[in-house]
C-alpha cells in the first residue's frame, strides 16, 4: 500500500474472476459438492444498503465480514456476490456503488483492515463476475467507521469516472472504471496516514456524492478532527473549496444524500460509530444559495444520547426524508420520517411492530426491539412504501413507509447469512449439527432450510466459545463461553440432556483471588468444558481444573492437569481424557474417569509439541477423538497430521501431501474402517477445502473456484452419522454444509 502522500498513478494488474478470483488450475483430483448454507437469517452487522436507481428490484447490501449481496426480485432473495473469493480480507466490503447510467454495472470497494489488502471490484452483469483491480488506498471494511459513506462513487456525467473517499490517504480518482488510481492533487486534505497503533483507524473521507444536475460538481465529507465538514468541487475536482457554516467543527460528517431540489441532507456525529457516539445532528445545505439548516429531529440539553447515521430521500418527493439514530440507547434507536423536508419530525418506532418469523431467534431476550447500530437506512426509489434498514443483528423492509396506520417491518436477510461461527459440533445422536456463533450465541440445527426457533439460552452467552457432546450419550452437551462485558454475569458453563434443546447453568466453586488482580478464566468465559463417554462427568478447565459428577452439585479438583489446556474425552471410553501439558511438551492422559491425569509415552511425536499451545478460547482442542472407536485420536502438529490408535501411547504421521490448518472427522467410506478426513489446508501449492477416506495418504479437493467463502474459516468437520457430510464454520458467510453431487 502507498502512504498518505503517494500521487503516481497506479496501474495495478486487473483479475478477471466469475463471482470471485479464479484460482488456478487444479493440481490436484476434485470431487464435486454440492454447497448450502445452514439458514439462521442474517445475523451480523450490515453497514450500507444501496438501490438502483435505474432498475426496479435491484438492490445491494454490504457487509463488514461477509461479503457483498444483490437482491434478486425474481427469486425473493439475496444472493452472495464473493463466495468465490480466496482472499478473506476482501470479505469486508467498505463501500459498494451502482453505476447511475448502467443498471448491470455495480462497484465494491473490498478491505477488511489498514493493514490488509484492498480492491476495487468491478462488474458489469450485476456482480455475476468481477474483474479485480489491487487498490493502492487502505480500506476498513471491518473496522470502526464502517457505517459511514458511501465513500465510493460513480460520476454520472461520465460512468467511467470514480471518485474514492479513503480513511488514510486522501482522494483518489479513476478514469477508467477502477483499473487505474491517483490520488486526486488539488484536494486539500492528504489523510493522516495509516494507524500506528494496533486497532487504531481513521474515519477519512467519508462520502463522496455527484450531483447529477450539474456536470462537475461534487461533494466530499470529512470525518477526520482537522479541516472543514464538507468540500464541494464544481470543475470535476480539479479545484476544491471547504464550505462554510452548517453543523459545528467538533462534529464528523458521517453520510449525505441529495435529492432532486438541489438539497443536500447530512448527518454528523461526535464519534465515527458504530459504538461510543454520544452526540449527533442531522443539517440541510441548500446548494443552490449555500444555506444550511439545522434540522435535528431531536435537540437540546433534553435530547437522548446518541447520534444519527443513515439519511434517505425519496426519489418521487424530495421533501421526504428520513434519517436513523444510532447509540440511541434510552429509549432505543429508531427511524425519523419527515415530510416536509425537515421541518417537523415522526418518530417511526411507535407505531411498528416486528415480525421475526423467519429469524426468530431476534426475539431471543423479549420481543425484538427496533435494533441497534442503524447506520444503512434506504427509501426503494421506485416504490417509496418499501423502504429497508439495517442493525448489527439483520436488516429489517416494510412495505408501509409512506402509508399511515401500524408500519410493519420484517427481516429482509432471505439467501443472507453474514455471522461468525466460532465452533460447531456434530454429535452420534439427536440433531445432526449443534452451533456456536459470536455475537448470537448459537443454535440446535433441526432442519437446515429454517431459522432454528431457539438460541443458547439460560445462560445466554453471547460467543460460545466450545461445545462437546458425550459419544455414548449423545444427548448430553456441555458448552462454555463469554459475553461483550468483562464479566460473565451468571456463568460461562451450561449442560444440556436434550442434545441442545435446552440447557442449564453450571456454576464451579468460586477460584482464589489471583496476585495480579487479573480475573478467573470462568469468570471471563474463558474455561473450556469437557463431558465423559457416557455423559456423567464434566470436566472444566479453570485454574485449577475441576470435575463433577452430580451435574455441577458438588465439585473435586483433578490432580496432574495443568491449568489452561484444553482436554478431550475418548468418545468411547469413559475413562479416558487427553490433554497436551504445553509447559512439559508431552501428553498427558486420564485413566480414572478425570480424578487425575499422568504423563505418557506418546512415542513417535515430535518432542517439540509448543505449536499446539494457544491461549486463544475460541481455538479448537488440539487433539480430536474418534467416535466409533475407542483410544483412537488425532491431531494436527504443525501443519502435519498425527494418528494413534492406542489411547495416545504411540503416534504415526500421516498426511504427508498436505499442510493442515484446521481439520474434522466424518463418517467412513461404506466398506472403509477409516473415518472420513475433512481438513483446509494447502495440497500442491493450493489452499482448499480436501477429504482422504484412507486415513490421510490421499486427499481430493471437494471445494471449486465458486465456493471458497473467503477461506476464513474457523472449523471443519465431518458427520459421524452420513458419509460425505462435512460442515464448514466461517467467519462471516454463517455455517456451510456440504454434500457429495449427485453420482459423486
Amino acid at each position: 500500500m502507498l502512504g498518505a502522500l503517494a500521487v503516481a498513478a497506479v496501474a495495478p494488474a486487473m483479475m478477471a474472476i466469475a463471482a470471485a478470483p479464479v484460482a488456478a488450475q487444479e493440481q490436484s483430483s476434485s470431487t464435486a459438492y454440492d454447497w448450502a448454507n445452514v439458514r439462521v437469517g442474517g445475523g451480523g452487522f450490515a453497514p450500507g444498503i444501496v438501490f438502483s436507481t435505474l432498475e426496479p428490484g435491484l438492490a445491494y447490501l454490504r457487509t463488514d465480514m461477509g461479503g457483498a449481496y444483490r437482491w434478486d426480485a425474481q427469486k425473493r432473495r439475496w444472493v452472495p456476490l464473493q463466495d468465490g473469493v480466496s482472499e478473506g480480507s476482501y470479505m469486508g466490503i467498505e463501500s459498494i456503488a451502482a453505476d447511475p447510467v448502467d443498471p448491470g454495472t455495480v462497484y465494491l470497494a473490498a478491505g477488511m483492515g489498514a493493514r490488509l489488502p484492498a480492491a476495487i471490484f468491478r462488474s458489469t452483469d450485476r456482480g455475476n463476475h468481477w474483474q479485480v483491480t489491487p487498490a493502492p488506498f487502505a480500506m476498513g471494511g471491518n473496522e470502526d467507521g464502517r457505517g459511514l459513506g458511501e465513500r465510493l462513487a460513480v460520476d454520472p456525467s461520465d460512468n467511467r469516472r470514480l471518485f474514492f473517499g479513503s480513511r488514510h490517504q486522501g482522494l483518489w480518482s479513476s478514469a477508467d472504471a477502477g483499473a487505474h488510481w491517483q490520488q486526486v492533487a488539488g484536494f486539500p486534505l492528504k489523510g493522516l496516514g495509516l494507524p500506528t497503533v494496533r486497532r487504531q483507524t481513521h474515519g477519512g473521507l467519508s462520502f463522496v456524492v455527484f450531483d447529477p444536475a450539474r456536470k462537475g460538481r461534487i461533494f466530499v465529507g470529512n470525518a477526520d478532527p482537522a479541516g472543514a465538514r464538507l468540500y464541494r468541487s464544481d470543475d470535476g475536482g480539479a479545484t476544491w473549496m471547504a464550505l462554510p457554516g452548517g453543523p459545528d467543527a467538533r462534529l464528523l460528517a458521517a453520510k449525505a444524500v441529495l435529492g432532486r431540489d438541489g438539497m443536500l441532507t447530512m448527518t454528523v456525529n461526535d464519534g465515527i460509530g458504530p459504538n461510543g457516539i454520544t452526540r449527533g445532528e442531522v443539517w440541510r445545505l441548500d446548494t443552490a444559495n449555500g444555506g444550511w439548516s439545522d434540522v435535528t429531529p431531536l435537540k437540546g440539553a433534553d435530547a437522548p444520547e446518541g447520534g444519527y447515521m443513515g439519511v434517505s430521500v425519496s426519489a418521487r418527493d424530495p421533501k421526504m426524508i428520513t434519517v436513523s439514530t444510532v447509540d440511541r440507547r434510552r429509549p432505543v434507536d429508531t427511524v425519523w420520517l419527515s415530510r416536509d423536508g425537515g421541518r417537523q419530525w415522526e418518530e417511526l418506532w411507535p407505531r411498528s411492530t416486528r415480525d421475526v418469523a423467519e429469524s426468530p431467534f431476534l426475539d431471543f431476550d423479549g420481543k425484538a426491539n427496533f435494533g441497534h447500530w442503524i447506520a444503512g437506512l434506504a427509501i426503494d426509489p421506485f416504490q417509496p412504501d418499501h423502504a429497508a434498514y439495517v442493525t448489527g443483528a439483520t436488516v429489517y423492509e416494510t412495505q408501509d413507509f409512506d402509508k399511515p396506520g401500524p408500519m410493519r417491518w420484517r427481516p429482509w436477510t432471505r439467501g443472507i447469512e453474514q455471522t461468525a461461527v466460532i465452533t460447531l459440533t456434530s454429535p452420534t445422536g439427536g440433531a445432526h449439527l449443534v452451533s456456536g456463533f459470536g455475537d448470537i450465541g448459537g443454535f440446535r440445527h433441526d432442519d437446515f432450510a429454517v431459522s432454528p426457533p431457539r438460541i443458547h439460552l439460560r445462560p445466554f452467552l453471547t460467543n460460545t466459545n466450545t461445545i462437546d457432546y458425550a459419544g455414548r450419550a449423545p444427548l448430553v452437551m456441555v458448552r462454555s463461553g463469554n459475553t461483550h462485558a468483562r464479566t460473565v454475569p451468571d456463568t460461562s458453563l451450561a449442560w444440556s440432556a436434550d442434545g441442545g434443546g435446552s440447557w442449564s447453568g453450571l456454576h464451579v466453586p468460586a477460584c482464589a483471588p489471583r496476585a495480579d488482580g487479573s480475573l478467573c478464566p470462568e469468570a471471563t468465559g474463558d474455561a473450556a468444558i469437557t463431558v465423559s463417554a457416557d455423559g456423567t462427568a464434566f470436566l472444566v478447565e479453570t485454574d485449577a481444573p475441576q470435575i463433577s459428577r452430580d451435574r455441577g452439585a458438588t465439585w473435586q479438583r483433578v490432580s496432574g492437569l495443568p491449568s489452561r489446556v484444553r482436554v478431550t474425552a475418548d468418545k468411547q471410553d469413559p475413562r479416558r481424557f487427553y490433554a497436551v501439558d504445553f509447559a512439559a511438551g508431552h501428553i498427558v492422559r486420564s485413566d480414572d474417569g478425570g480424578a487425575s491425569f499422568r504423563q505418557i509415552a506418546g512415542r513417535g511425536l515430535p518432542a517439540d509439541l509448543t505449536p499446539l499451545r494457544s491461549a486463544n478460547r475460541e481455538d479448537p482442542a488440539p487433539i480430536l477423538a474418534q467416535p466409533d472407536r475407542a483410544g483412537a485420536l488425532w491431531l494436527a502438529l504443525g501443519g502435519a497430521l498425527w494418528r494413534s490408535s492406542d489411547f495416545g501411547e504411540s503416534w504415526r504421521r500421516t498426511g504427508q501431501a498436505i499442510r493442515v490448518d484446521r481439520f474434522g472427522l466424518g463418517k467412513g467410506a461404506p466398506g472403509s474402517a477409516e473415518p472420513a478426513l475433512y481438513a483446509l489446508g494447502t495440497k500442491d501449492g493450493l489452499r482448499a477445502i480436501w477429504r482422504s477416506v484412507d486415513g490421510g495418504t490421499q486427499w481430493t479437493r471437494i471445494n471449486d473456484d465458486q465456493h471458497q467463502w473467503g477461506l476464513r474459516i474457523r472449523m471443519v468437520s465431518g458427520d459421524p452419522r452420513l458419509f460425505g457430510r462435512v460442515y464448514v464454520a466461517t467467519d462471516g458467510r454463517g455455517l456451510i454444509t456440504g454434500d457429495p453431487a449427485k453420482g459423486e
